[in-house]
C-alpha cells in the first residue's frame, strides 16, 4: 500500500539518537555560480488573484453606487441591489474559474466569458424585478445603465489586468523557482512535460541525484546536474528555491520517506511527480506543477496569504508593544548604565529563516569584561557574569524586549521558534548536533515567543532531552499553524514568565 506521512516520518526521525554530523557539502561550481546570481522580487500567485478578485468586485460596486441618483426609489434598498448583483456575478464568474494567474492571462475568450458572467446576475435582477417589483421601487434605467456601465468597466478592468500579469510573466515575476531531484529517463519526460505545459510559471534552476552512473547524466533534457541531494540542503540556503519535484517512483516509499528525511528541513513547497506513474488515482488527489500531475508531500508551513495575515499581525503587535512598554525599556536603559560601564544594549548572531544569520537584539545583562558573544557556556543559577539588574530582566524576560527591532525589520517574529546561539550546547553537544533534523524548526522565521516557551520548555536547555522535547515543540507549532495559534501564545505568554520564573536565570 502507497502511504507516506511526511510529518510523522520527520517527528520520528526528530527522536532518534543523536548522529555524528558531517561538514556542509561544499557546493559544484556550477551550484555556486547559480546560487550567486541575483534574484528578481517575485509575487504570489495566490495573492495576486485574490487582490485581483477584490479590485473587481469594488470596482463593479462602485458603478452601482455612483449610478445611486438614477434611482428615485429606495437608496437602502439600491445599496442592497448593488451588493447583491456584484455578488451574483462574482459567483458566476468563480465558477467559470476567471480568476487565477492562468485565467488573466487569457486574452478575449476571458472577456466574453466574464461579460457572460454579469450579465447573467443582472438577468437573474431583472427576472426578480418582474416577479415581486411591481411598485417600480427599483429604477429600469439605474438597471440597464448599471448594467452597461458596469460591463464597460469589468472589460476594461480585465484588459488592463491581463496586461499586468502578462508583463510580470514575462519579467518573471511570477515564477516558481524550482529544482528535480531525480535522474534519468523519468526526469527527462518530466522535465519535457513542464517545458512543453504551454504554461510559463516554472522556472527551472537544475537537477540533483545521488547517483553516479550512466542512470544519471550531466544533463537531462538540456537541464544541468547541479549536485547530489545532500548538496541541495546547501543549495537552498544560498538561493531562494520555491517548489522541490521528486522524480521517483511511487513505488519506492522507503527512498521517497528517506528524501523527505532530508529535504523538510527546507522551508519549500515539494512534490512528488506522477506523471510516469500507470498508478491512477481520482483528480482530486492531484495537483498540477506546470500542467503535471503530482502529489504534496510537504507545503511550505506559512505562505501566500497566511503570509500577509502573519507579518501584519508581527507589525501590528510589535508597534503596539513599543509604544505601551517604551516606559520599561527606557528605564531598563538608564538602569544598565547605572550599574556597570558598556553599551545597553547586546548584539548576538543566531539562526534566523532558512538558517540565514541575522543580529538579534537584547538589553545587555553581563559584566562588559564576561560578555560570551557567543553564548559558549550557557547562563546558570547564580552566574558571576550577570549583573544585578542583569538578572532581574533575565528573570522577567525584559532583556528580550529590544527583539521588537528585529520584528519590525522583518528578521524576526513575534511568535516562532526561539532563535539559539551559534554555539550553544547541550551536554558538550551542539543543538544541531544533539537533535536530528534540529535545522527543520527554521522554516518559519523565529518568534519572540513560542509554543514551547509557553508548555515549560523556557530557559535553560543544558541537556539533549530538553533540547529534543523544545524542538519538537518548535516543529509542532509550524506544522499546526494559525493566526488563532499566534493570538493564543501572545495572550499565554505573559502567564508562562509569571508561572515559569524558575526555570530563568
Amino acid at each position: 500500500m502507497f502511504h507516506l506521512d511526511p510529518q510523522q516520518a520527520v517527528l520520528e526521525h526528530v527522536a532518534q539518537p543523536p548522529k555524528a554530523k558531517a561538514a556542509p557539502p561544499r557546493l559544484s561550481d556550477l551550484a555556486a555560480a547559480l546560487a550567486d546570481q541575483p534574484i528578481a522580487p517575485t509575487y504570489s500567485a495566490a495573492v495576486v488573484a485574490g487582490v485581483a478578485q477584490v479590485a473587481e468586485i469594488v470596482l463593479s460596486t462602485a458603478v452601482g453606487v455612483a449610478l445611486f441618483g438614477l434611482n428615485g426609489g429606495d437608496t437602502l434598498l439600491s445599496v442592497v441591489t448593488t451588493l447583491g448583483v456584484v455578488a451574483v456575478a462574482q459567483v458566476f464568474i468563480s465558477l467559470m474559474r476567471l480568476h487565477g494567474i492562468a485565467a488573466y492571462r487569457l486574452g478575449i475568450s476571458q472577456l466574453w466569458k466574464a461579460a457572460l458572467g454579469w450579465t447573467a446576475a443582472f438577468a437573474l435582477l431583472g427576472g426578480l424585478v418582474l416577479l415581486y417589483d411591481s411598485g417600480h421601487a427599483l429604477s429600469r434605467p439605474w438597471i440597464f445603465t448599471f448594467w452597461a456601465a458596469g460591463l464597460g468597466v469589468l472589460v476594461i478592468y480585465r484588459m488592463a489586468l491581463h496586461q499586468v500579469v502578462m508583463r510580470w510573466t514575462r519579467q518573471g515575476k511570477l515564477k516558481r523557482r524550482t529544482v528535480i531531484v531525480g535522474g534519468g529517463k523519468d526526469a527527462e519526460a518530466l522535465i519535457e512535460s513542464i517545458q512543453t505545459s504551454g504554461r510559463d510559471d516554472i522556472d527551472l534552476l537544475g537537477l540533483f541525484d545521488d547517483r553516479n552512473d550512466d542512470r544519471s547524466p550531466e544533463s537531462v533534457a538540456s537541464l544541468a546536474k547541479l549536485g547530489r541531494v545532500a548538496e541541495l540542503i546547501e543549495f537552498a540556503r544560498q538561493t531562494r528555491i520555491d517548489l522541490v519535484i521528486v522524480s521517483m517512483p511511487l513505488f519506492a516509499e522507503h527512498r521517497v520517506l528517506d528524501m523527505l528525511k532530508q529535504l523538510w528541513v527546507l522551508p519549500v513547497d515539494i512534490r512528488l511527480s506522477a506523471h510516469m506513474s500507470k498508478l491512477r488515482f481520482t483528480s482530486k488527489a492531484y495537483s498540477y506543477v506546470g500542467g503535471v500531475p503530482v502529489f504534496d508531500m510537504a507545503d511550505r508551513p506559512i505562505s501566500d496569504w497566511n503570509l500577509v495575515f502573519k507579518w501584519l499581525f508581527d507589525k501590528l503587535v510589535a508597534v503596539t508593544a513599543l509604544i505601551l512598554l517604551s516606559p520599561v525599556m527606557v528605564a531598563t536603559a538608564i538602569a544598565i548604565k547605572l550599574e556597570s560601564k558598556g553599551p545597553v544594549f547586546f548584539r548576538q548572531k543566531r539562526h534566523g529563516f532558512n538558517n540565514q544569520l541575522i543580529d538579534m537584539w537584547k538589553f545587555r545583562s553581563m559584566r562588559t569584561d564576561m560578555l560570551d558573544a557567543n553564548a559558549v557556556k550557557l547562563v546558570t543559577r547564580d552566574d558571576p557574569r550577570v549583573t544585578k539588574v542583569g538578572k532581574f530582566i533575565r528573570k522577567t524576560s525584559i532583556d528580550e524586549l529590544p527583539q521588537l527591532f528585529n520584528v519590525l525589520l522583518g528578521e524576526l517574529s513575534i511568535v516562532g521558534p526561539r532563535p539559539h546561539a551559534l554555539s550553544a550546547k547541550a551536554d558538550n553537544q551542539l543543538y544541531y548536533d544533539a537533535v536530528e533534523g534540529y535545522f527543520a524548526r527554521h522554516r518559519v522565521k523565529p518568534g519572540m515567543t513560542g509554543w514551547a516557551q509557553i508548555h515549560g520548555w523556557r530557559g535553560e536547555t543544558d541537556t539533549v532531552d530538553k533540547i529534543m522535547q523544545r524542538v519538537k515543540c518548535d516543529l509542532y507549532y509550524i506544522e499546526n499553524w494559525s493566526l488563532w495559534l499566534d493570538v493564543k501564545i501572545v495572550a499565554l505568554t505573559p502567564i508562562s514568565l509569571f508561572t515559569q520564573r524558575k526555570n530563568a536565570f
